[in-house]
């Protein structure tokens, strides 16, 4: 471990010109031929801003490719027209979504910095966060915990440093922006979440949350350190220059050869070291009497029974909801909502009864 006082917090100090190099407009342009396919469209309007941050999951008008079919029999179109939810279409926008969706054939959403993976639940399993309209895009971003992470700046920019005697500048203005990445069916197998300290590669960790017997066998694993160091010395080390701590995922191609850089975040708390802590990460620094050619620590899954491996429960299952109740929620307040609910449920039960 290093002893160098300049190293001795598990954090590097960020400042908010570094936190802005993290956003996807900044690193993609740079990163774009050993990344997926993505198309940037921002900035966006202070509406669909106001559309993310308001309560309960509704879709804007015109976003639908076909009309939705009313799932309650009973209820009064009239009075569903004349709630007083807020009201919003992005027919602009909705254009742009299905321009790329015919390109792409489908996309995965994205904000600046996070994901909707605590989405993935709402659209079907075999096809987790595959959108083909502006309709699933919508709502996947709704119905994300994660992306409100990056409607508000003091989110985004919390517990920067300012540094005395320097500006910012245009690097530090923050606009929303949508991310559509072209949709892949990915092996969690292959996805790994690397970490950089001070420009020493110092550790990688299985992102996926499954125990996979090959990832444990010791040729495999040295061919990942062995590919992983090799391939970033080449291809991010030199062209990373924002920061000289940070962390990026990555997916490994089929032969562990290289991979496609999927995202970089700030080594920073906000950031999940995963099967690591930064604790341990920090004992993981090399110091002057280290080998200059010290290789990355690979950390994944060991078995079946390992404290992070998934359960029969599914991951961010505090974020799920019956698809009936979503359906059912749309554009509505919550005692709104609940009445609805209830008649549903009434009428299950009856239909229920006469069957009998």
């Amino acid at each position: 471990m290093s002893n160098d006082p300049a190293v001795s917090s598990p954090f590097p100090p960020l400042t908010r010109k570094d936190v802005m190099s993290f956003q996807f407009s900044a690193w993609y342009p740079i990163f774009s031929s050993i990344s997926i396919k993505s198309t940037i469209i921002r900035p966006l309007s202070i509406e669909f801003r106001s559309y993310l941050d308001a309560e309960s999951v509704f879709l804007p008008e015109g976003s639908e490719d076909v009309p939705a079919a009313s799932t309650v029999e009973d209820v009064d179109e009239e009075a569903d027209e004349e709630s007083d939810h807020p009201h919003f279409a992005f027919p602009a926008l909705d254009a742009q979504i299905r321009a790329v969706v015919k390109e792409y054939d489908a996309v995965f959403p994205k904000l600046n910095f996070s994901s909707p993976k605590d989405a993935a639940w709402i659209l079907p399993s075999f096809s987790p966060l595959k959108c083909t309209s502006p309709a699933d895009v919508y709502l996947v971003l709704k119905s994300s915990d994660f992306v409100t992470h990056d409607l508000r700046e003091s989110n985004i920019f919390e517990n920067c440093i300012n540094l005395p005697n320097q500006e910012d500048g245009d690097s530090s203005e923050y606009q929303l922006e949508l991310i559509l990445r072209k949709w892949y069916s990915m092996e969690g197998s292959r996805e790994l979440r690397c970490f950089v300290r001070d420009n020493n590669l110092i550790a990688l960790s299985q992102r996926d949350n499954n125990h996979y017997d090959f990832l444990n066998e010791t040729a495999t694993q040295m061919k990942i350190i062995s590919s992983v160091r090799s391939y970033w010395e080449s291809q991010v080390k030199p062209k990373w220059t924002s920061t000289s701590s940070y962390t990026f995922d990555i997916l490994l191609t089929r032969d562990l050869e290289r991979f496609h850089v999927l995202d970089f975040n700030p080594y920073a708390p906000r950031t999940d070291a995963l099967l690591f802590t930064y604790e341990e990460l920090q004992g993981l620094l090399p110091s002057s009497e280290s080998p200059a050619e010290t290789l990355p620590v690979l950390r994944v899954i060991d078995s079946a029974a390992h404290p992070a491996a998934a359960r029969n429960a599914p991951t961010h299952q505090h974020n799920m909801v019956p698809l009936e109740a979503l359906t059912l929620s749309s554009g509505r307040g919550m005692e709104e909502f609940a009445a609805v609910w209830q008649e549903q449920l009434r009428h299950s039960m009856q239909e229920d009864g006469d069957s009998d």
